[in-house]
């Protein structure tokens, strides 16, 4: 009864703080190095507030956690809010949630649920509702521009705010299907494949290097970057960048760091040729 007493429980103002600020405030302080990763620590504010309150250094290492890279759609990719505040919840009650288990669940779904956001709502909800509003504003309606705003903003909170509690509340009992069958390791490992394979999709994205040598040799132009590189593995150098990336930051070099060597790096490259 005593251990029941003590387990904390989020309020549904808090729910709600966290489901409006990432609404809201999505992208926040939005950068290359940690994309949504801000506007993601700034909703989980309200929830860290309540789960740790008398534990300040497990906020910051929760806080820490959700400022990490993160990038989706914030409709849909919302899904990805309500487990993480679940897990956080259970976490915080003493559950055997780890903060690996956590990152891995937002950074293995990012991915698949931006690809369904960016279809569904990006892609077909929003252009078919701004269509029909850009044809209203065309034939006399002043007022067209301020209805299509309320309209969006309605269709967004209809189909977030549902999708977050949705996601909070069942994941509270997936979470603990999962802990009490021992599936926990598995689930684990799998998230962090998935994590790869996001990632992996993200390198291929939005890292771009190129070799900008090539000679001439027999009267036959070799070209470096396609007849080498991209015949080997298309986007090796960018893989490579990467990975150089990771090992710094594993020698402990900060990103504003790492950021000035690419910089420098860029910069020779291009004077000398040897980057395209």
């Amino acid at each position: 009864m005593e251990n029941n007493m003590n387990k904390v429980k989020l309020s549904k103002k808090a729910l709600f703080r966290c489901w409006a600020n990432w609404s809201l405030w999505s992208h926040t302080c939005y950068n290359w190095v940690r994309m949504q990763g801000i506007g993601f620590a700034h909703c989980m504010v309200s929830i860290t507030k309540e789960l740790y309150k008398d534990r300040p250094e497990e906020r910051a290492e929760a806080m820490k956690r959700h400022t990490e890279f993160f990038n989706t759609e914030p409709e849909i990719g919302i899904i990805c809010h309500g487990l993480a505040v679940a897990m956080e919840e259970q976490k915080a009650n003493g559950e055997e949630v780890s903060g690996e288990l956590i990152t891995s669940v937002k950074t293995s779904l990012m991915g698949p649920l931006a690809g369904v956001g960016d279809t569904l709502f990006q892609g077909v909800i929003v252009p078919m509702v701004l269509a029909i509003f850009i044809d209203l504003t065309l034939n006399g309606l002043t007022s067209a521009p301020i209805i299509y705003a309320i309209v969006i903003t309605a269709i967004s909170v209809g189909i977030s705010y549902p999708l977050f509690m949705y996601s909070y509340n069942r994941g509270r009992v997936a979470v603990m299907k999962l802990i009490e069958g021992g599936l926990l390791n598995k689930v684990l490992s799998t998230v962090n494949i998935l994590g790869c394979v996001v990632m992996g999709a993200l390198i291929a994205s939005y890292v771009n290097v190129n070799s900008g040598i090539s000679f001439t040799a027999s009267g036959v132009e070799f070209n470096l970057q396609t007849q080498l590189f991209d015949a080997i593995l298309p986007k090796l150098l960018p893989l490579g960048v990467t990975f150089l990336c990771y090992q710094m930051l594993k020698k402990g070099y900060s990103a504003v760091k790492i950021i000035l060597i690419l910089v420098v790096i860029g910069i020779i490259g291009n004077f000398t040729g040897i980057l395209a």
